[in-house]
């Protein structure tokens, strides 16, 4: 009994359904292809902080396709899903929730407590992403989920830093970071946003001690002058070569601190002279040690200032400001202060402007971990696509400092430090030591400090596999096929997952970098609460289907870009999406539930639209697959919207009616086997893209065994090569087009019929038209085809030219003299109209000096319309009132 489909597609019907039937048959698992080449990608594990937002939706939806895709293709695809713990941000979340419900602090409450809300946070979340995931069809191993501080990635996080240590590339030490006051925490320089900020330069005078005169030094922090611990200039500067080795006092404080020549000076900027906080700026620290220049930390944490700050002691460093330029001013001291457009960095969680300062903190040593990783991309062991971003990680790599890796919080991997509370001894081990080797005591206490999150989504391709174990996972999908990410987080999470696979592995953790843009809002702004442009994908999802958003995001992406995102643009996508619903509905009405049975009878009556139809579908297999290959994944799915919607719905199912209604039963069965054969291949093309439609209609399909999502992806058939066809029913198109135009210009009502008269010396064409009358008739209104030589062309045939061919219809036969003329003389006064407008409109002075260009040009480009229509309204008016 032949199931029917409903008139309309319900995605709310199918979607939860069809998601829930894959994953009970497992087909979310590679053990669907156990014997395939191994096909992986490891998903950019989302923040346990909010929901699905529209970069998920597009990341996602990339890496399905890919995976999707490769399935169907025979591959044991593993799209392995996870999360992130995000350590700053969900700590913010955490210790908000906490002050929001409780009114406490995290201290208040104690780390275990803490720790027990944490977890909480992180389930409710992780749950939530994973079902917002499944709404978009991400077809993830479920069964191999995974979170970066459960039991396992812990576990390799442990290894890892104990192997980096042991190789003497992980330290602790007192350097210069970058501190967010908010936070409370160290962050990485790539954890650090910079902006351009309106500011000032103030020029402050230092007193040169026993001498007459100062040196006049310029800063855009006044405050930090108060831990100032030399004066620096450059060793070829003529006009300060006699002071190098002499002092200065230090205003305000009244310290004597030295003046020391180094190449870091810029002769030409400035005065020459550059004053050293090495505790409070990274150049100024590496000229500190070169220089044995005393360290001196006079802000705290909180962004107050401390007791080494003198008189300043305890205010805030903006209102510190303030009084040490007011008390500089007031000693004449202040020679000049300049409106200053310079550089701020902000944490990249809370926008704070984040502080330089020395602290002892835990780092990564990373220049022998960079060297390797640059090399690997170099010789394109991992590929970047497209390739311009390659040139991202390598500044990134060339220009590496020490990371560091430490972070004051209580939420995330704690460094797996231990020290002796007996002797002090610090031993670093994968669990809590028993005996200290110093003392062989055994108490001990853990490092405070937890490990900045990048640690352990570096390890990520490898950790998720079950690393450091010798897993089965691990030797069949590691290295992973490709990671596919955004353009932001190159030097946060490509380059670290690259340098740690090969330290810890021996080779790259992927082949291909797939880097896609952002999604931006339709002003091509970047979507942002701040802003409100922000979109659900769930609420697209629920307003037009999952499919229709995938199918939007795809279409307008290509590699790299940005996309902008547009409502009119998902519309189109479901109506698309409705476009196949109704093809397929009135194929399947129209197929005998043993088409497939008759494979044989069908391909030896084959004719030549059957065999276009055919060969055109095997040229976009070929052209599908080429992209896919190469990533071009928006290319793909506007090759197959085109084909499916103007060649297989717009042609050949038309074409072909007469053949279904008609009574001769080989023909019949031909054109019902290749309505079925293209409406399968279709669907499977399309799947990856749109799984939710296409495995629905597949349900319907005749002859079906096997749900599309398992089934074989398409590939080139050689027997399914006509070119010869393909050339004839596109002159029958091209001709069927011609007429068409004709008739739309004309007005004509499709009800009147036409005689279609020819005349050609081409006996191949002549003989292909003479078989194609029953495609004029319907899809032409055309009632007859007559030969004619040009003796014959009367004055009111109207033409059209092919290759080898003219075409002509009566316009006598479809045209109402009077009611035309009525319609033309009425069409001729509105063009008037609107002509005298534009007339005046542009001769006017005063629009045309004051209108931009582009709108002046516009309204030319309407006039010069408005003109060429009137010229053929006029002409046909001419022809009827003869």
């Amino acid at each position: 009994m032949k199931k029917e489909m409903s008139k309309t597609y319900n995605p709310k019907e199918v979607e939860d359904k069809t998601y829930a039937h894959w994953e009970e048959k497992g087909y979310f698992k590679p053990e669907v292809h156990p014997q395939g080449k191994p096909f992986t990608i490891v998903m950019p594990p989302p923040n346990i902080t909010g929901q699905l937002h529209m970069g998920h939706a597009f990341d996602g939806t990339l890496q399905d396709v890919l995976t999707r895709y490769k399935r169907m293709d025979g591959y044991a695809a593993l799209w392995l899903p996870g999360t992130d713990h995000a350590s700053i941000a969900t700590e913010v979340k955490v210790v908000d929730k906490l002050r929001e419900e409780e009114g406490k602090t995290k201290k208040d409450i104690g780390r275990d407590a803490y720790m027990e809300r944490a977890w909480d946070w992180a389930l409710t979340y992780k749950t939530r992403i994973t079902d917002q995931l499944k709404k978009l069809g991400a077809s993830c191993d479920w069964s191999r989920e995974r979170f970066t501080m459960d039991e396992g990635c812990s576990k390799a996080v442990n290894e890892a830093f104990v192997n980096l240590y042991n190789k003497g590339l992980i330290y602790k030490g007192s350097r210069i970071i970058n501190w967010c006051p908010t936070c409370k925490t160290a962050l990485s320089e790539a954890e650090v946003e910079y902006a351009e900020q309106q500011g000032h330069l103030w020029h402050i005078r230092y007193p040169l001690v026993n001498s007459e005169g100062y040196l006049t030094v310029a800063t855009t922090r006044p405050e930090t002058m108060l831990g100032d611990s030399g004066v620096a200039v450059h060793p070829d500067d003529k006009r300060y070569q006699h002071l190098v080795g002499k002092t200065v006092i230090l205003p305000l404080l009244n310290k004597e601190i030295p003046i020391v020549a180094d190449d870091y000076v810029d002769i030409d900027f400035g005065t020459g002279v550059v004053k050293m906080t090495p505790a409070h700026d990274p150049n100024d620290y590496e000229v500190g040690l070169r220089h044995n220049l005393e360290q001196i930390r006079v802000i705290n944490d909180d962004a107050t200032m401390n007791d080494l700050a003198g008189i300043y002691s305890g205010l805030d460093r903006y209102e510190c400001r303030k009084a040490v330029v007011r008390d500089l001013e007031a000693l004449g001291l202040l020679e000049k202060i300049e409106e200053h457009q310079h550089n701020v960095g902000g944490c990249y969680r809370c926008s704070t402007t984040v502080e330089t300062m020395t602290s002892e903190q835990w780092f990564v040593n990373m220049k022998p971990l960079a060297k390797p990783a640059l090399e690997a991309v170099r010789n394109r062991e991992t590929e970047f696509i497209p390739d311009r971003f390659s040139k991202i990680y390598y500044n990134w790599m060339e220009n590496i400092r020490d990371w560091c890796i430490s972070r004051q919080l209580w939420w995330g991997h704690r460094i797996p430090a231990y020290y002796c509370d007996d002797c002090g001894e610090m031993i670093v081990a994968k669990e809590t030591p028993i005996s200290c080797p110093k003392c062989s005591g055994s108490h001990f206490t853990q490092e405070e400090d937890v490990l900045d999150t990048w640690f352990s989504s570096a390890l990520w391709p490898f950790s998720t596999l079950g690393w450091p174990d010798d897993t089965q996972d691990l030797k069949k999908f590691y290295p992973t096929t490709v990671l596919v990410t955004g353009y932001d987080i190159i030097f946060f999470w490509v380059a670290r997952m690259i340098f740690m696979g090969i330290n810890e592995m021996g080779e790259t953790p992927f082949k291909d970098v797939y880097i896609h843009g952002l999604v931006r809002d339709s002003q091509g702004r970047k979507m942002s609460k701040s802003l409100g442009n922000g979109i659900d994908p769930l609420e697209l999802i629920e307003t037009y289907s999952a499919d229709a958003l995938r199918f939007t995001i795809i279409t307008g992406n290509s590699a790299g870009n940005d996309i902008r995102w547009q409502d009119e643009k998902v519309e189109s996508s479901r109506n698309f999406l409705n476009k196949i619903w109704n093809a397929a509905r009135f194929v399947l009405m129209n197929l005998d539930d043993d088409i497939m049975d008759k494979k044989d009878e069908a391909l030896s009556h084959l004719e030549n639209t059957d065999k276009w139809i055919l060969s055109r579908m095997n040229t976009i297999v070929q052209e599908v697959n080429h992209n896919m290959s190469k990533y071009e994944l928006g290319i793909a799915a506007s090759k197959i919207y085109d084909f499916t919607w103007n060649e297989y719905c717009d042609w050949y199912i038309e074409l072909v009616k007469p053949r279904l209604y008609g009574e001769e039963e080989k023909t019949k069965i031909s054109a019902q086997y290749t309505l079925r054969v293209v409406l399968d291949t279709i669907l499977r093309l399309l799947h990856p893209f749109t799984p939710f439609i296409t495995e629905e209609i597949n349900g319907y399909l005749p002859g079906t065994t096997v749900d599309i999502m398992v089934a074989q992806w398409p590939h080139f058939d050689e027997s399914l090569d006509f070119p010869e066809d393909e050339k004839q029913v596109v002159f029958l198109m091209e001709a069927i087009r011609s007429i068409r135009n004709i008739r739309a210009e004309m007005d004509v009502p499709y009800s009147k019929k036409t005689q279609l008269f020819i005349i050609s010396t081409n006996k191949s064409l002549i003989k292909l038209m003479e078989e194609s009358l029953l495609y004029f008739e319907k899809m032409a209104s055309v009632s007859t085809i007559k030969f004619i030589t040009k003796k014959e062309i009367e004055e009111n045939f109207v033409s059209a030219v092919l290759e080898d061919m003219e075409l002509f219809i009566n316009l006598d036969e479809l045209v109402d003299k009077e009611k035309e003329i009525a319609r033309l003389t009425h069409e001729e006064s509105k063009l008037q109209k609107e002509i005298d407008r534009l007339n005046q409109k542009l001769s006017n002075k005063g629009f045309i000096d004051k209108a931009p260009e582009k709108v002046v040009d516009i309204e030319r480009e309407k006039q010069r319309v408005y003109i060429e229509t009137m010229d053929k309204v006029r002409e046909r008016l001419a022809y009827y009132q003869k």
